[in-house]
């Protein structure tokens, strides 16, 4: 028997032909190897990448906000109902040569006629508001012309606010 039917014969058990085109050194070779060698690589390969670098370091940018007008705060400072003297503060700046006035209803108030207010810092005016016996409703006005935009405030009889205007 040849060596080309003996590998034949121990192959065909594993239905591998070889072919006779390949040279005698070629033909001495196991042919179970490459299959072990198959069979073992078979599996699946898990290859980890490096991790990305996190941009921690570059913080992100927040989104603009376009400027809106501050909501009006009112703050209650202090209360003495019996003396009946409202004090109103507001917290605005509105401009050199320009004056605050305020227009309402009780304490001596009028819709039709501003009072100018006190400024008591370059950006906050005060006034008293004396022989309140109710709620005093007013608004501000810039110069005794522009109306502050929102609702009408109100001060209980006595008490201290402080608010921030818009226009």
């Amino acid at each position: 028997m040849k060596l080309k039917d003996q590998v034949m014969k121990k192959t065909s058990s594993k239905s591998t032909k070889l072919s006779t085109s390949t040279p005698a050194a070629a033909k001495s070779l196991p042919v179970a190897a490459p299959k072990v060698a198959a069979a073992a690589s078979a599996k699946p390969v898990r290859v980890e990448l490096p991790k990305k670098a996190v941009a921690a370091a570059v913080p992100a940018k927040k989104p603009v906000v376009k400027n809106e007008a501050p909501a009006v705060v009112a703050t209650k400072v202090s209360t003495s109902a019996k003396s009946g003297k409202s004090i109103v503060n507001a917290k605005i700046d509105i401009g050199f040569g320009n004056t605050l006035f305020i227009r309402g209803e009780g304490a001596g108030l009028s819709w039709d006629k501003g009072i100018a207010m006190d400024n008591v810092s370059a950006d906050e005016w005060r006034i008293s508001l004396s022989g309140a016996t109710a709620p005093v409703v007013f608004k501000f006005l810039v110069n005794d012309l522009t109306w502050s935009a929102g609702e009408d405030y109100t001060v209980a009889a006595g008490d201290t606010v402080m608010l921030v205007p818009t226009f």
